[in-house]
């Protein structure tokens, strides 16, 4: 183990991504690289027999053999909650965004940022907050309810649950906040409460709307508000 404040684990097919990626982290003081797979399968392994010490984030690609981004997030996220996951592409694939969100990603960005850019989104995740690279941003109210589609009848169920959940002023405060992305610190700062009760706000916010984690809470919002809109 390093005494670095913050340590990443690469997955991603490409040995010359990951070891790109490996220099670049490493550049930052405060971050280490503790490992690197080629899948989400070859992920879960290692993390499980500890093959590699155990990350704050993991930078996850979304198009791999045997085993995608989007698998792979649901299986660390299934076995290691408290791993932050961060999903790098080179694919604009709306496809893949909601999917790899509901799958309890933190973020998603694409690979042509800029290096500080990827390294303050790495902190960023750690941080608690979620990122969004503001392309894709742009595009999830419409992906969440496409112009002239059907009502998918479970879509509308689950946005229903942010209408129906008995949610005090105040928490629905904390949802929206969320929703933009804002770490506790931020949203305690904002509301002019203690950290500590913003966390007890979203304690009481995750048992009413029956979801895991401030991921999901937010991917409810954006289907409600599409809705409404």
């Amino acid at each position: 183990m390093t005494n670095k404040d913050l340590s990443v684990f690469i997955v991603d097919d490409d040995p010359f991504i990951r070891e790109s990626l490996s220099i670049l982290i490493r550049m930052d003081p405060h971050i280490d690289v503790v490992g690197t797979a080629c899948n989400g399968i070859e992920a879960v392994r290692k993390l499980q027999d500890g093959e590699v010490a155990m990350p704050d984030v993991v930078l996850m690609d979304i198009r791999m053999p045997e085993c995608d981004g989007v698998e792979g997030t649901k299986r660390i996220k299934a076995l290691f909650p408290h791993i932050a996951v961060l999903i790098l592409t080179t694919f604009d694939d709306d496809e893949f965004i909601i999917d790899a969100l509901q799958s309890g990603a933190s973020g998603y960005l694409l690979k042509n940022i800029p290096p500080d850019r990827m390294i303050q989104g790495i902190k960023t995740v750690h941080s608690g907050s979620m990122l969004i690279h503001p392309d894709i941003a742009r595009k999830l109210t419409g992906m969440l309810r496409p112009p002239n589609a059907r009502p998918n009848t479970n879509s509308d169920v689950n946005a229903s649950k942010l209408r129906d959940a008995g949610l005090t002023a105040a928490e629905h405060n904390v949802v929206t906040l969320i929703a933009e992305g804002l770490s506790n610190k931020e949203i305690a700062l904002k509301l002019f409460l203690s950290e500590g009760t913003v966390k007890n706000y979203i304690t009481d916010i995750l048992a009413k709307l029956q979801v895991r984690d401030r991921t999901q809470i937010a991917i409810l919002y954006w289907k409600s508000h599409n809705r409404q809109g």
